[in-house]
């Protein structure tokens, strides 16, 4: 088994990292390179910055705040919010980013993820799915319902922070953007999102049992062991949060310590007890 990352999320609005739940009642957090330069030193093993208003507000990514971060890390950078275009996701990996998350674009525009994977490579296209679970069954979109759906409950595709719903079914969505190029999907439980109310374990297990590339848990985590659960029942293949790390409730180091005491690979760094 590869080793499982932990990767801390930097959710950015007007160039400040913040933090709320469900993406409402934002709070400032700090600075984006410098919090990304303190994850990276703490073992971080990639961050993930996400322009959150960038989609909403109909704009491309903070360019000069992706580059400013990107000079003072050494791990893996994925980048997203803004991207609608090849160009729009060049422009972002010669700012630093290594790998560029397509979320409202692609529900928009599908085949985007298939000229961007086709431009760049499929190990540098994340597709980012919000979900929020459907009350009374599968839902029609993307594919008809069928017994397996029903007993395993469904999930619907949002964007934009989860105030638009689109009718997508995710475990379809997945399957289809995967065919269509992307390397990793980022799935965010969008109704625990900053609620500490612990990972979707069923949502991250439906999509990783569906699609043959890695899928990273988000939304929720509050405690070491909830990044377990993810691994171990949710079938992730990594593991980010948010606010348990900017608010130094949990350190990277006591994250790994526990999954690593769980039998789950990870890489140990400094400050991290095998």
């Amino acid at each position: 088994m590869l080793r499982v990352r932990v990767i801390p999320c930097l959710d950015v609005a007007g160039g400040r990292v913040v933090k709320g739940t469900r993406f409402v009642d934002l709070v400032d957090e700090g600075d984006p390179a410098e919090l990304a330069e303190r994850y990276a030193r703490d073992g971080a093993d990639e961050i993930v910055f996400l322009d959150i208003t960038a989609a909403p507000e109909g704009r491309a990514t903070m360019l000069a705040v992706v580059e400013r971060t990107a000079r003072r890390v050494f791990v893996p950078l994925t980048v997203g919010g803004g991207v609608r275009t090849v160009p729009e996701m060049r422009d972002v990996l010669r700012a630093g980013a290594d790998k560029v998350s397509l979320n409202t674009a692609a529900v928009r525009d599908p085949e985007l993820v298939r000229r961007c994977a086709r431009r760049f490579g499929s190990q540098a296209v994340v597709v980012a799915i919000d979900a929020r679970p459907v009350v009374g069954g599968p839902i029609a979109h993307g594919r008809p319902a069928d017994r397996d759906a029903a007993r395993r409950g469904s999930w619907e595709v949002v964007v934009q922070g989860g105030r638009r719903p689109t009718g997508l079914d995710a475990i379809a969505w997945a399957e289809r953007v995967v065919a269509a190029g992307a390397g990793e999907l980022l799935v965010t439980s969008i109704d625990r999102d900053g609620t500490h109310a612990g990972y979707d374990t069923a949502l991250l297990r439906s999509i990783a049992d569906r699609v043959p590339v890695p899928v990273v848990a988000s939304g929720g985590a509050a405690r070491p062991a909830d990044f377990v659960s993810a691994v171990r029942e949710g079938g992730a293949a990594a593991v980010l949060a948010a606010s348990i790390f900017h608010r130094r409730v949990h350190s990277i180091a006591n994250v790994k310590a526990a999954m690593a005491a769980a039998g789950i690979p990870v890489r140990l760094g400094r400050g991290v007890a095998a």
